[in-house]
């Protein structure tokens, strides 16, 4: 993936900032884009994966709509371009500052999570004078059999309405002149790999759609969320998520009425492998049973390893010594600012290229200024 040409231009930047393949963003999006568009599936991207201005245009510009768990995100995708036709507004806990905001673009849905939310913005739409379009989320119980940071749908989690609430919900919504009920929300988590607890979804999703058919509601979509994960240990043989056999799931497992849209909300599988956090080696520090390799990125630009103890793959683009292994660290002033243990690299010293793959997701868009450290910077493909 990196070119002799291109480790010589990253040497020339300052260091740390990320690194992002447009052109394999771009064969990404044509690829999902053709699996979906087989079976009529709309895909919205999900923002929170990474909100990267030139990101966001090109995904934009590729048809995709926006899913959005902030109002600050609404208004970023309605800046770049996305139509708020195609944006969809989740997330556990809304203010009324941005359900106002999301009222006043005429967004195509928000996915509710509580009774309560309902009431809220029922409210809102009415002294708006508006009709607030709404798809309930619904909690399926179904294991994702990921972190247990990053698992959604099951009873013990925060996110979305326990099937036993359906009843009251129901009679409540009957109340609500301002809301209309349009679709069935379901999201289970995030970096599914085990194709088959989509599968599972599947059947439980058509469980809980019968049970609104026989009580005679109708809704114009089914959004079965994201979660569809990216393999972190190899990026270079699978840097593009099989979609193929992703959506063919849904088209023969979901049970749906003709006129029935069915909706995703994407984001890691559409933008993580084309994204690498790049990072030269400050120091070599000689440990009891290893060697620390430090970094001048740290958890500030990177924090999922800390956060989820994920791994990521790490190379050392400018060795091609005799293998050794390295805790592979950075400088911030915690002992969790780790990339990897026993990482086995090339011999590394002082000055080395360190790159982190498959940073695109959830790297940049959660970077802080923690220990007051400077906003890491972007370079692009197309710019060198």
């Amino acid at each position: 993936m990196f070119s002799k040409d291109l480790i010589n231009i990253f040497t020339s930047f300052k260091t740390p900032f990320y690194y992002y393949d447009l052109d394999l963003l771009r064969t990404t999006i044509v690829s999902l884009k053709k699996e979906a568009d087989k079976y009529g599936f709309v895909v919205h991207y999900a923002v929170k994966a990474n909100a990267n201005d030139k990101i966001l245009k090109i995904i934009n510009e590729n048809g995709l709509g926006a899913d959005c768990v902030s109002g600050n995100e609404i208004s970023k995708s309605v800046e770049m371009g996305f139509s708020t036709k195609d944006i969809v507004f989740a997330g556990v806990g809304k203010t009324d500052e941005e359900i106002n905001l999301a009222l006043k673009n005429d967004i195509f849905c928000f996915n509710c999570e509580s009774l309560q939310e309902l009431q809220v913005i029922n409210h809102l739409a009415n002294k708006m004078g508006k009709i607030a379009y709404v798809a309930l989320r619904i909690n399926p119980n179904v294991d994702a059999k990921t972190h247990y940071y990053i698992t959604t749908g099951l009873e013990e989690n925060k996110f979305g309405i326990n099937q036993w609430e359906l009843e009251e919900v129901l009679i409540n919504l009957n109340t609500l002149t301002n809301i209309k009920l349009t679709g069935l929300h379901f999201h289970i988590g995030s970096q599914i790999t085990d194709l088959e607890v989509f599968k599972g979804l599947c059947i439980r999703v058509n469980e809980i759609h019968k049970w609104f058919n026989e009580h005679k509601i109708n809704t114009s979509h089914i959004n079965v969320g994201g979660g569809y994960g990216v393999n972190y240990e190899d990026p270079e043989k699978n840097n593009i998520p099989d979609f193929k056999s992703f959506f063919k799931i849904f088209n023969d497992l979901l049970e749906h009425k003709p006129n029935q849209k069915i909706h995703f909300e994407l984001g890691r599988t559409i933008v993580a492998h084309c994204g690498t956090l790049i990072s030269k080696v400050l120091y070599i520090k000689k440990g009891i049973n290893t060697s620390f390799a430090i970094l001048d990125a740290g958890m500030t630009e990177l924090i999922r390893p800390a956060l989820y103890q994920s791994y990521h793959k790490i190379q050392n683009l400018s060795s091609n010594g005799k293998l050794k292994r390295y805790d592979v660290v950075g400088p911030i002033c915690e002992s969790s600012d780790t990339f990897g243990k026993s990482v086995l690299l090339p011999e590394t010293k002082r000055g080395d290229i360190v790159v982190i793959r498959s940073t695109g997701a959830y790297g940049e868009v959660m970077s802080s200024g923690y220990n007051l450290r400077s906003k890491v910077k972007a370079v692009y493909s197309d710019e060198i």
